[in-house]
């Protein structure tokens, strides 16, 4: 799927459900409209789960300050060991 803004991929998805929902459909395009909205949730939950990443670590910082910083696996998995320590 190319590349899509999420609010975009969102008003399809809606748009797809809608178009189920009427029943209109035959079946061949209801499968084909039901794949397609299987993608954009995927690729919708996919950024926002990027989204919710990249807040954890702008509210995380040690100092108190904010700060933004691009998230990686490395980074989060990092991240994650000093809070378990913590709780210890």
């Amino acid at each position: 799927m190319a590349e899509i803004k999420f609010e975009d991929a969102l008003k399809k998805l809606e748009k797809i459900v809608a178009d189920l929902e009427d029943g209109s459909l035959s079946l061949d395009d209801a499968l084909g409209k039901y794949e397609e909205g299987i993608k954009l949730s995927r690729l919708c939950a996919k950024r926002l789960e990027l989204a919710k990443k990249k807040v954890e670590i702008l509210m995380k910082s040690e100092d108190g300050s904010v700060e933004l910083k691009p998230f990686d696996e490395s980074y989060a998995a990092e991240e994650k060991t000093k809070r378990g320590k913590k709780g210890s």
